[in-house]
């Protein structure tokens, strides 16, 4: 008995730590631009979030467009709660009312590094995450750490 209580106990860690909360959720991302977020699990661990966000006020303004591969990984503290890091690209559409020689594209890579939580008994995901970004190019040239977000998503199947 006790064999079959250590290996159903062993089973669980493992199936909970190989585990996603959700397959798909959509929301937005409130932070640094607002945007609107589409994430889905391509397994256990490995994810895909995709947001496209809006800046802007009456001297400039930006689109941003954003694809992300995100690795997820359990923290056994706390049921539901996961970290996660990742890399990205990024494409900025940007307008200033001042500037009119400049490109008005650009591009970044971004890398990830957050929290999410999903909430067992209601449709919701929350994540927290910073999103440094490299500009490779056309406004904001070269480093960026001030990116990043709170999100909050619904569930759409788990």
């Amino acid at each position: 008995m006790k064999k079959w209580l250590i290996a159903a106990g062993f089973l669980m860690v493992v199936a909970g730590a190989y585990s996603q909360n959700y397959q798909s959720a959509v929301g937005a991302r409130l932070g640094y631009p607002l945007s609107a977020s589409y994430k889905f699990f391509l397994d256990e661990t490995n994810a895909i979030e995709a947001y496209a966000g809006f800046r802007g006020n009456s001297t400039y303004s930006w689109l941003s467009v954003s694809g992300a591969y995100q690795r997820h990984h359990p923290i056994e503290a706390l049921a539901g709660l996961q970290y996660y890091y990742g890399a990205g690209l990024s494409a900025f559409f940007w307008k200033f009312d001042f500037d009119t020689d400049s490109p008005n594209l650009s591009l970044g890579l971004q890398g990830y590094l957050g929290l999410d939580y999903t909430f067992s008994d209601h449709p919701v995901n929350l994540t927290l995450d910073w999103v440094p970004t490299l500009f490779l190019n056309g406004y904001g040239s070269g480093f960026g750490a001030g990116y990043g977000s709170l999100g909050v998503r619904y569930v759409l199947s788990r």
